[in-house]
């Protein structure tokens, strides 16, 4: 179901961004192609070398670094990419797609894809609570994007509650529900 889809993942500043590395390698699995976007917050947590291992391809980074399109990465990957799945998704980058903002490659491309678009957030519970992100969330949601609920439990915080990103596979059966 997946071979050979055109599958543009997104990783944005959480720890939860290590989930993101085993997504991507399920994906690979499943023969699908996948390009990376990492935000640079997303470096802070993990490298971009560990994204080219496992899909094969180099993983895109800036808005004015164009390797594929001459007018912006984010015009050849918003077209080729059949999904864009954003994983994990912070209250940050929930905010910008709520507001339709666009100051990076990620929010860039995800205002040009014409595709489906899933998010699976990861955050602190009392960040997950808090009505200006879960008003985001509603107004995304109305926006036609998926959201994929995060799980509670232990949170790298120290914290037990509402927040932590979906398991990788949870993920994966996600975006197959969408192809399907």
């Amino acid at each position: 179901m997946l071979a050979g889809r055109e599958i543009l993942l997104g990783v944005t500043g959480g720890i939860a961004a290590y989930k993101a590395a085993d997504l991507a390698s399920k994906l690979v699995q499943a023969e699908a192609h996948v390009s990376v976007i990492l935000t640079a917050a997303a470096e802070q947590f993990i490298g971009a070398t560990t994204f080219e291992a496992l899909t094969g391809r180099p993983v895109n980074r800036g808005l004015f670094s164009p390797q594929e399109h001459f007018q912006g990465e984010h015009i050849g990957l918003g077209r080729r990419a059949e999904l864009l799945i954003v994983a994990p998704a912070t209250a940050d980058f929930l905010a910008k797609l709520a507001l339709g903002l666009a100051d990076d490659l990620l929010s860039t491309t995800a205002l040009v894809v014409t595709c489906p678009i899933l998010v699976a957030p990861a955050m602190n519970c009392e960040m997950w609570a808090k009505p200006s992100v879960q008003r985001n969330v509603a107004l995304i949601q109305r926006d036609g994007i998926q959201v994929i609920e995060p799980g509670s439990g232990w949170l790298s915080c120290g914290q037990i509650g509402a927040g932590r990103m979906a398991e990788p596979e949870s993920i994966l059966d996600a975006i197959r529900r969408c192809f399907a």
